[in-house]
């Protein structure tokens, strides 16, 4: 009896012991729910079939906190895993098989970029927040397949602003994944500092901003092909756009912003200074031999910034830095600009001096595209790791040598035709002139510092220029044409309005890669009055500059696009611009151009083409000398006087 007690009181002690213990580890995990996970998550993991696994988001703390879960599906095509990222020129003679369809883009996502515009409208983060600090507010994701193409989704019942929203299916975290090859179709632009690989998915929380919340009381996305216009019309109403005349203002702006000075002005700063007197003061000029006086914005300030730049500016190029990624481009296919550029500019002898403190301006001769294709062989799967290489090579550069230093990169610029250049570039060379193809003012290029780089489809080193011109006005049939892949949200709308809609309008989809399919695509621009320059993944697109190449009047319908030299070119007397809402009144618009402007519109394009070709031994007024006086351009308007 006395054993019997006494084992019933020693059991009762452990119990008691396990109670206390099981009591500090739930306060410890309560604590850590606070303050490890501040933002209202909570983590559980059940499965929920063979092929899948359900992650669970709570926190029993946070009353107003919403319960969410996503479904990781491991998709595996021929029996290996879809991780590898990343889609970059699979082989540069594939992709210049054709002249319809060579957009820059190595993030490509096949189908649905409905969904995928909406997704970057809510989970868009601010420059100084990470990926890791967004917020999502979702209910229940799932994925969902369209066509080839798979793509994460949220179905959404939550409290946004103490307002609840159930709004059908709206994308959250979207990630491409063609099924057809296995790879994973990434775009920077799905967030604004990374993309996720296959295996990796985001469960950060969404802004709860107030238009966050009435958007999703107003929005119901759908996939069904019916309802793709009202979605993007939907869209674009929230999405802040910048027009031509607005980002003539920036210009105007820019050119009057003070601007953070050394301390002490160099001889180099005085003499920029000096500059920018003369030509704020330039000498009236009508008509200078070889320019076109109507393209440009004001051509006595060019022309008298041009000779002084001529005359003045000099460049030194850093020699640190390996091959491939420093000193080495390619100069065929879509990334030509930038590696033409570096080309030209590392085998001039009249701007490169060897001294660096005789320079004006300081050349960081790294290719983005080397950049992103080499790290991506070595698995650097973001734009994050390829951003921090890039620090590490200005660490260098500003340890070496005294000039970063001094005005905080200012006097640097480089150049880069990848569709991530601008946010790989974006933190560390903030205060560089940036040189880029994707020139899109409401993704952090910045007019009157940063300027456009043209993109130039260069299928010939040898000669760049095979093929150049077209017909005159009197010879062109065909109202408006166009031709390409269905590359991004726009493109499937302006075929779904106009594709074998009207005789005179050629709005077309893919055509045929072959010899005859080249001629047939190049014999339509020669042959068009107005050639459409419809965005891609991103705002820049090969066929401006293609326009111009074949005489054509270009219609650019990209919103928040800077075109190339817009420092100085008066881009509305030579082509036309179309906010993409616009596109069902395409038609009308290009109609009530009267015929003597649109004459002269095709004669401004014939006059302004001198200024978007490459040679290889670089002539006067060139793209090459273009560049470089955009460059100079910035760095002498950037200069304030004490």
């Amino acid at each position: 009896m006395e054993t019997s007690a006494l084992f019933q009181r020693l059991c009762l002690v452990e119990i008691r012991r396990l109670l206390m213990v099981i009591g500090v580890a739930i306060i410890v995990i309560i604590l850590f729910q606070c303050f490890a996970l501040p933002y209202g998550k909570g983590w559980s993991v059940s499965s929920a079939d063979e092929d899948s696994v359900v992650m669970l988001i709570s926190n029993p703390i946070l009353s107003n906190s919403s319960k969410s879960s996503i479904r990781v599906f491991h998709i595996m095509t021929n029996g290996s895993d879809s991780s590898d990222l990343g889609e970059e020129a699979r082989d540069e003679d594939e992709i210049e098989n054709t002249d319809a369809d060579y957009e820059l883009s190595s993030n490509k996502i096949e189908q649905n970029d409905v969904l995928l515009k909406l997704g970057e409208m809510l989970g868009k983060s601010t420059d100084n927040t990470s990926s890791q600090e967004k917020s999502i507010e979702t209910g229940s994701k799932h994925l969902k397949q369209v066509g080839e193409t798979e793509i994460l989704e949220a179905t959404t019942s939550s409290t946004f602003g103490g307002i609840q929203s159930n709004v059908g299916t709206v994308p959250s975290v979207l990630l491409g994944i063609s099924k057809k090859n296995g790879e994973n179709r990434d775009r920077d632009s799905i967030t604004s500092d990374s993309f996720f690989p296959t295996k990796v998915i985001s469960l950060d929380h969404m802004e709860t901003q107030t238009k966050n919340a009435e958007l999703l009381q107003t929005i119901s996305v759908t996939l069904n092909n019916n309802s793709t216009r009202d979605s993007i019309s939907t869209l674009k109403r929230w999405e802040q756009s910048t027009s031509i005349s607005q980002m003539n203002s920036l210009l105007l702006q820019s050119l009057v912003y003070s601007h953070s000075m050394p301390r002490r002005l160099s001889v180099r700063d005085r003499e920029l200074l000096s500059a920018k007197l003369e030509i704020e003061n330039a000498p009236r000029v009508d008509n200078p031999p070889g320019l076109y006086a109507s393209a440009f914005r004001n051509i006595s300030m060019f022309k008298r910034s041009y000779e002084l730049m001529e005359r003045m500016l000099k460049v030194y190029v850093y020699k640190e830095g390996e091959k491939p990624i420093f000193h080495q481009s390619k100069m065929r296919g879509i990334y030509a600009s930038e590696g033409w550029f570096m080309k030209l500019i590392e085998g001039n002898k009249k701007f490169v001096v060897r001294d660096p403190r005789k320079a004006h301006l300081f050349y960081l001769p790294f290719s983005p595209h080397m950049l992103r294709t080499a790290l991506f062989d070595h698995n650097s799967l973001n734009q994050k790791e390829l951003a921090e290489f890039l620090k590490n090579y200005v660490d260098l550069v500003a340890k070496k040598y005294s000039f970063w230093n001094r005005t905080g990169g200012t006097d640097h610029f480089l150049v880069g035709c990848h569709d991530w250049a601008s946010q790989m570039t974006r933190h560390h060379m903030r205060n560089c002139i940036r040189v880029l193809c994707n020139s899109n003012v409401a993704k952090g290029f910045k007019i009157g510092k940063d300027t456009t780089l043209p993109v130039t489809y260069i299928r010939s080193v040898e000669n760049p220029l095979k093929e150049l011109g077209g017909k005159s006005p009197s010879e062109r049939p065909i109202l408006a044409f166009f031709a390409g892949n269905m590359h991004g949200y726009l493109r499937p709308i302006l075929l779904e309005y106009w594709e074998n809609k009207e005789p005179d309008m050629k709005i077309l989809g893919p055509m045929s890669r072959d010899i005859a399919g080249k001629r047939r695509y190049r014999e339509y621009m020669k042959r068009s009055k107005y050639c459409i320059c419809a965005r891609g993944y991103e705002v820049h697109t090969p066929r401006v500059v293609e326009s111009i190449f074949y005489e054509c009047v270009p219609v650019i319908i990209s919103d928040n696009y800077v075109p190339p030299l817009f420092e100085v070119l008066n881009w509305e007397a030579f082509s036309v611009f179309i906010q993409e809402k616009d596109i069902p009144n395409l038609r009308n618009i290009l109609l009530s151009i009267p015929q003597e402007k649109y004459v002269a519109m095709q004669l401004g394009v014939k006059k302004v083409q001198q200024h978007f070709l490459w040679h290889k031994k670089p002539v006067k007024y060139d793209l090459f000398h273009m560049i470089l006086h955009s460059v100079w351009h910035s760095r002498v308007f950037q200069m304030e006087s004490k």
